[in-house]
């Protein structure tokens, strides 16, 4: 995938910090640089964040939307890291990998536009799954 190799952490309180870094190592992804997204941080660019280092914003809380941006991994990483996660039945989040055209965005663009696709995609699973009358 595309990206310096880290992941941003989006709308964690600070005491979810911990078990949410030891829920990566414990899925295999301890050498990873993890970053804290703050909410005066939103207007940065993905990029700007992913330079940050590791462990920056840990501690603080954030009450941004509540996200994982993944930047580096593997198409094989990915599956893993949202497989593992949605079984251990943790608090559903937006997801999204890094890409050249997203890198410049900022986080509160990318997080405005991740909401707006999730809540399409709800609505129309909720619109697929309704009887027809016939």
């Amino acid at each position: 995938m595309y990206g310096t190799r880290g992941i941003l952490v989006c709308g964690y309180s600070s005491s979810e910090h911990p078990p949410f870094l030891s829920f990566l190592e414990q899925t295999g992804f301890q050498n990873l640089s993890v970053i804290f997204v703050t909410a005066d941080q939103s207007m940065n660019t993905l990029k700007e964040l992913l330079a940050l280092p590791d462990r920056s914003g840990h501690g603080e809380e954030s009450d941004m939307r509540r996200a994982i941006i993944m930047s580096g991994f593997t198409q094989k990483e990915l599956h893993k890291l949202m497989t593992t996660y949605r079984n251990a039945e943790l608090p559903s989040q937006l997801w999204a990998t890094l890409t050249p055209i997203s890198e410049n965005w900022s986080v509160a663009n990318l997080l405005e536009e991740l909401a707006a696709e999730s809540e399409a995609i709800k609505k129309q699973r909720q619109g697929s799954t309704r009887p027809t009358n016939k």
